[in-house]
């Protein structure tokens, strides 16, 4: 598993709110080339959205968690592999959010992909992380 965190002096309501509006995150971070929605309103459990991140095919992401203002997890079915992202906002004491990202991957291609890809994965977890710090913080 892939993981990142990162503190954002920004609320948790900012924080999520830049995180929750996944087809504007193209704009905050180079881990994406573009986000669509394949449904409907807020996001939730269920919504599904179609993401391209550069050198990447097109994946389909669907919302298997979600609890509002605090996190959400997405997943992806390929074959050989699941991959989990999830995103956790956390409120601190002092007001400021800490922000922490997963990428979790099972499957019998798991491991294969995690060591000709992990690196990229990597970077674009903490691309993302800082993305949404700075995002949050403009808010």
């Amino acid at each position: 598993m892939l993981t990142t965190s990162t503190e954002a002096r920004a609320s948790r309501a900012a924080t999520w709110t830049a995180l929750r509006d996944v087809t504007d995150w193209p704009r905050w971070t180079r881990s994406m080339t573009s986000v669509e929605r394949l449904d409907d309103g807020p996001l939730r459990l269920g919504s599904r959205a179609r993401i391209k991140q550069p050198g990447m095919a097109p994946l389909v992401w669907e919302v298997t968690t979600f609890a509002d203002e605090t996190e959400f997890s997405w997943t992806n079915h390929s074959p050989g592999v699941r991959t989990v992202g999830r995103h956790v906002i956390d409120a601190n004491p002092d007001g400021s959010t800490r922000i922490t990202l997963e990428l979790h991957q099972t499957g019998p291609l798991a491991g294969l992909l995690n060591l000709v890809f992990g690196r990229r994965n990597r970077r674009y977890l903490e691309l993302e992380a800082a993305g949404l710090k700075a995002a949050s913080e403009a808010a």
